[in-house]
């Protein structure tokens, strides 16, 4: 030991008898001990020494029973003992691979076994016990920061105490002996701090706690089996004593069998010689036989591998080893933690359980804490089945979350064990504890099913219900199945995953039996295709040609209808407003049903048709006019049942395993999923399990069926009759490894205690033997592993899935088609700007060929050297740089239809190399030729606003419906296309009486001055930016956020906050001043105009109407005054009635006309108050 670490241990004290003497230097000693640890290697020199010279079982167990009541010393060894008693992971990171640090890590392991068995005292434990119970007596105002340090050692000690492994060289593991855990456990029983774990895991004041004591329960229960617990103290049942019996009869037997081999092997008498043998038939390393040197009787057990070196498995190569041990302790400690388990499950469980879920879920744990989540619900959860049953216990954790929670953590344990390839195996063992817990959620809800409440029944259902509805609770099993590596799972786990899932299989079934038709959720990717290229115009008329001789029949049947009063047009709709498809495209479609209908002689529906039509569309007399006669009608009919009318292709229907043929580089595709619902098969679920793997995963279980327990190989024997008689595949298990498996079990001694299993491999070899008469190529068969198609080929002939492969192929070119192929190519082949392939698509007598097959026969014929020749250009994939030419082009067109409804539009028809819509639109933003896309919008012509919609009054719509469609033209077009559109704007009347009532008089006057202010500004200036609309008052800003004022705003085409960067409404750069003039005067009329009852109204009714804005007479007023100046309009009389209304400059000329109203008269009560405006003079530019 180190000098200066051996003086340090001396200084703490010595022991004399029972008694401790502490030196006066013990607290500095401690502290230095905790120093030295927080400085030491990497081998862990410190903690080796420390523990070499058993200063924790000769000094620091001493002080912490002995001088308790020194807390500061009590506390530095509570603080030493924490850090010498932490796991040797935690001290390494890891399990050492050089021979010299594994040393280093098994000495250190040695020392805490020695620990563990020096806290196996029942004083230490009540030392502990009596100090816990005393730091939470204490309440939440009077703990301080250090007591709930202490708290938090205490149980981090007893945590290290109870996960040092056993010494398993030592102990034997042997059933009902007390080992070193049990004894431990037994002193914590004693001192009552499972008691204290159980108020910690009860108490809500102390919740920040329950982590630490959930892993500490769990290192409780370590290596025990919950339903033995269950079961401990009570009577064994008949059943179980049967079990023992039959496994005591299997040993008895395999024994008897045993002495009788060796009764055989020994002759009647002693032979001196040998003797020597040769093996007719089995060649030696030369051309010879092989010799065998020894008794006949060894002969059984000869193999050509005897005497040779064991081959070297790699170590990424090796099986997983399974560190799971269960055994039975002493019956006082199972008694012990039977009664802890029924007290946390009645108490402690539903809430802990729901604080660590919380905590795992907000992050608040450490890593790998769920793992103790996941055992503490499969255990609990086995132990409430295994005894008294009362869902009510564990209802936290009976729900769908917690079958998503697990699957969730499957998952990604799953991809974690495939990307880290170093901690495969920790990962492994993570998945295998999730798989437990998914196992026992299921049994627990089928152990509800058997329930005598109905409310329980009834639970479970719902539960069944959501689980197997979602399709990832389904394909979990079988993907477990398809990814099971035996390198990086132990055998345990593909035990439980069969159980697992023979567990889920059976409920399915019966749930699907029960319920008659279940209806699930299927997921399918679906391939998403853009809208293709635009027809040429050869292929654009590919409707079907009208056979001829047709026409007479229906023209008399249409003479026959029309004298029929019975006909209506009320039951033929032939346009949807509610469709998104174009006006325009539905007049075409109306015109494609019409022929439709005449090409399959229905001619009442094809003349109801064509009169409904008429009416929807009645401009242009494209369907006729009204005041056409029979013989018209029965005319037009006619030329609409030979005209060529465009049609949509539609796409070809893929089935089978020929959709891999798809027509190649003729449309973007997009991966998508599409969430379906169907009813679902159990046959066809079946299904997805006749596979290689389950196959091989299964004989790789059964192979070691002597100990597997008898569930276990019921589980597998069932999984494989599904597979083999419930689904009629039997060939898929003749496979040479079973078949040897099948004859050891029959040479087994014990094979009468496993009668399913050998009826079960009876039943396979039968059929195995009944079809090698038939196809004697199944012996060969037995080398490989088999799927379903090969299945298929050995029961029903080689080539019977050729045979209907070929049944799907296309037809054969016959000679008249290749010639015809031949001439069209030919004639198409130079013409340039036209797709050859569309052409003779178009041409064709006969529509079922495709693309793909047209390409493929020009090739066979030796017209085209390869399929690449045909390939079609991909939108945007020539033209990717914009060169200068092209750039001042776009600008040229950009400045040509600046003014038209639809800019984008015209440039896209005139523009020479043509590219998309978003690529146009992003060159016109970088090159700033607009500021936002909103601007590029097509533009809607609206109707003019006569003088009665100004004046407020519209007789034709009410306030609902002038809602609803100002939503629609919002939605529909940008705020600013219906400015620019307009000659002057119109505000509707419901948008008037709302900003009336909600008195926005302030607001509008201020917008008034802004649009007037800006509108002066362009014209000095001639600066065409975007102006925001700042608001400085808080009336103002409030307005701004009002969702009235701001349907205001875009009617007055004041666009919105175009992205995160702006903050404000902003009147656009095209609005010119005098728009910017008209929507300012047009707010004269939104504005509240209060009016006084005691002054009647001055004028009639014909006067309002000729004063009001936009109307003629005021135009014509407006250019008789053009002369006047605005002084004298200032100059207009205050008391002129409230017809005449006056517009204020601002905010400021409006409080001095309120002073000079208050001056004036001054002794005189405050009359009503009126707002009145000045009218603008203002030049109109169109005038």
């Amino acid at each position: 030991m180190n000098c200066e670490l051996l003086a340090t241990c001396s200084a703490l004290g010595y022991l004399e008898g029972d008694i401790y003497h502490k030196e006066p230097d013990c607290l500095e000693s401690v502290k230095d001990l905790i120093r030295y640890l927080k400085y030491e290697d990497e081998t862990c020199d410190v903690r080796q020494q420390l523990g070499a010279a058993q200063i924790l079982q000769g000094d620091l167990l001493p002080i912490l029973i002995q001088h308790c009541q020194d807390k500061p010393l009590f506390d530095a060894v509570i603080r030493l003992m924490v850090n010498l008693t932490q796991p040797a992971l935690l001290c390494f990171g890891k399990v050492p691979q050089d021979p010299s640090f594994r040393h280093h890590f098994l000495q250190v392991l040695s020392y805490l076994q020695a620990y563990k068995e020096a806290f196996a005292n029942e004083k230490t434990f009540g030392v502990l016990s009596e100090t816990l119970y005393e730091l939470l007596q204490l309440g939440w105002e009077e703990r301080q920061e250090e007591d709930n340090l202490l708290i938090e050692r205490i149980l981090l000690l007893v945590r290290n105490i109870l996960h040092i492994p056993a010494d398993r060289d030592q102990e034997k593991s042997i059933d009902d002996e007390a080992s070193l855990h049990d004894r431990l456990l037994w002193a914590m029983h004693l001192s009552g701090l499972d008691d204290l774990m159980l108020f910690l895991a009860s108490s809500a004041a102390e919740q920040q706690w329950s982590l630490h004591v959930l892993e500490i329960v769990s290192l409780m229960f370590r290596d025990q089996n919950p339903e033995q617990l269950a079961m401990a103290g009570q009577a064994r049942s008949a059943r179980k004593q049967g079990a023992d019996m039959t496994e005591l009869e299997i040993l008895r037997r395999r024994e008897m069998a045993e002495k009788k081999s060796r009764v055989f092997q020994r002759s009647s008498r002693h032979s001196r010689f040998g003797g020597s043998y040769v093996i007719q038939g089995l060649k030696s390393i030369g051309d010879r036989d092989v010799v065998f040197h020894k008794s006949l009787h060894n002969f059984q057990t000869y193999s050509p591998d005897m005497g040779k070196d064991t081959r070297y498995v790699p170590r990424r190569r090796q099986i997983a080893q399974d560190h799971s041990l269960q055994r039975r302790s002493a019956l006082n400690v199972r008694l012990f933690l039977r009664d802890f388990c029924s007290e946390f499950l009645e108490n402690c469980y539903n809430r802990l359980m729901g604080l660590v879920k919380d905590h795992l879920l907000r992050e608040k744990a450490q890593q790998h804490d769920e793992t103790y989540y996941l055992w503490a619900l499969a255990f609990f959860m086995t132990f409430n089945r295994a005894s008294n049953f009362r869902p009510g216990l564990v209802s936290e954790t009976l729900s769908v979350r917690t079958f998503h929670f697990i699957e969730q953590n499957l998952t990604n344990y799953y991809e974690m064990m495939l990307t880290d390839r170093k901690e495969a195996v920790s990962w492994g063992r993570r998945m295998h504890l999730a798989l437990k817990a998914y196992q026992e959620l299921l049994a627990t809800v089928n152990k509800m099913d058997t329930s005598a409440d109905e409310a329980v029944r009834e639970s479970s259902r719902i539960i069944k219900n959501n689980v197997f509805y979602i399709m990832e609770y389904r394909e979990l099993f079988l993907t477990l199945f398809r990814k099971f590596d035996e390198t990086r799972q132990p055998r345990s786990y593909l035990c439980d995953l069969v159980e697992t899932t023979h567990l889920f299989l059976k409920m399915l079934e019966h749930f699907c039996r029960s319920r008659g038709n279940l209806m699930v959720q299927n997921k399918r990717r679906r391939k998403k295709k853009k809208k293709a290229h635009p027809q040429s115009p050869a292929s654009a008329g590919n409707g079907p040609y009208p056979p001829e001789g047709v026409w007479p029949a229906l023209a008399e049947q249409l003479k026959h209808c029309a004298q029929n009063s019975e006909l209506t047009l009320d039951s033929v709709v032939p346009f949807d407003a509610a469709s998104e498809v174009p006006v325009e495209e539905q007049r075409t479609e109306a015109m494609v049903r019409i022929q439709d209908s005449l090409l399959a002689g229905q001619a009442p529906e094809a003349l109801t048709l064509l009169r409904s039509a008429r009416e929807v569309w009645p401009e242009g007399d494209i369907f006729g006019s009204p005041d056409f006669s029979l013989e018209e009608e029965i005319e037009l009919l006619r030329q609409i049942f030979s005209a060529p009318l465009p049609r949509q292709q539609e796409p070809e229907e893929q089935g089978g395993e020929e959709e891999g043929e798809e027509e190649e580089e003729e449309e973007e595709e997009l991966q998508a999923v599409q969430i379906l619902e169907k009813e679902f098969n159990f046959l066809d679920y079946l299904r997805r399990f006749a596979c290689s793997a389950v196959v091989k995963a299964c004989v790789l279980l059964l192979q070691s069926y002597q100990k597997n327990s008898p569930y276990t190989n019921h589980c597998v024997v069932k999984m494989l009759h599904r597979l083999a008689h419930d689904l009629k595949m039997e060939a898929l298990l003749f496979q040479i490894s079973l078949f040897c498996l099948f004859h050891r079990l029959f040479n087994d001694p014990a094979s009468g205690a496993y009668k399913e299993l050998v009826t079960f491999a009876r039943y396979v070899l039968a059929k195995f033997f009944a079809l090698t008469e038939v196809n004697r190529k199944a012996f060969v068969e037995l080398l490989f592993w088999k799927n379903t198609a090969v299945v298929r080929e050995m029961t029903e002939g080689y080539g019977s899935l050729d045979a209907e492969s070929s049944n799907r192929k296309p037809p054969k070119w016959n000679p008249e088609e290749e010639k015809q192929l031949r001439e069209l190519y030919l004639a198409h082949k130079d013409i340039e700007g036209e797709d050859v392939i569309d052409a003779i698509l178009a041409h064709l007598n006969t529509t079922t060929r495709s693309r793909k097959q047209v390409i493929h026969q020009l090739v066979r014929l030796g017209l085209a050297d390869s399929v690449k020749d045909f390939q079609r250009q991909r939108k945007g994939t020539n033209l990717v740089l914009w060169t200068e030419d092209q750039e001042l082009e776009l600008q040229r067109l950009f400045e040509e239809f600046q003014g038209s409804d639809d800019v984008l539009g015209h440039i896209m028809k005139n523009i020479t190399a043509k590219r998309s819509r978003a690529r146009i639109v992003e060159k016109l933003l970088s090159l700033g030729l607009v500021a936002d896309r909103r601007e590029l919008y097509k533009k809607r012509q609206r109707k003019p606003v006569t003088s009665s919609l100004l004046d407020g009054k519209d007789h034709l719509k009410d306030r609902d419906q002038e809602d609803l469609e100002e939503n629609c033209e919002e939605d529909e077009e940008g705020p600013e296309a219906e400015a620019a559109q307009d000659t002057s704007v119109h505000i509707p009347q419901s948008l008037r009486q709302i900003l009336q009532e909600e008195d926005f008089s302030a607001p509008i006057l201020w917008l008034q001055n802004c649009l007037i202010r800006i509108a002066d500004d362009r014209e000095e200036d001639g600066c065409t930016q975007a102006v925001p609309l700042v608001p400085l008052t808080e009336e103002n800003e409030d307005a701004v956020e009002n969702q009235d004022f701001q349907k205001l705003l875009r009617k007055l085409g004041i666009r919105p906050p175009a992205s995160e960067q702006e903050s404000f409404w902003r009147v656009p750069a095209k609005l010119s001043p005098a728009l910017l003039r008209r929507a300012a005067a047009s707010l004269s009329q939104a504005e509240p105009e209060p009016q006084s009852a005691d002054r009647p109204e001055q004028g009639p009714r014909k006067e309002k109407l000729a004063l009001a804005p936009g109307s003629p007479m005021a135009a014509k007023k407006r250019k008789n005054d053009l002369g006047s100046s605005e002084g004298e309009a200032d100059k207009e009389p205050l008391s002129s009635g409230p017809q005449k209304l006056q517009l204020l400059d601002s905010d400021g000329e409006q409080e001095k006309n309120e002073s000079k109203n208050k001056d004036s008269d001054p002794g005189s009560p405050e009359p009503p108050r009126i707002h009145k405006r000045r009218r603008f003079l203002i030049e109109d530019e169109d005038d």
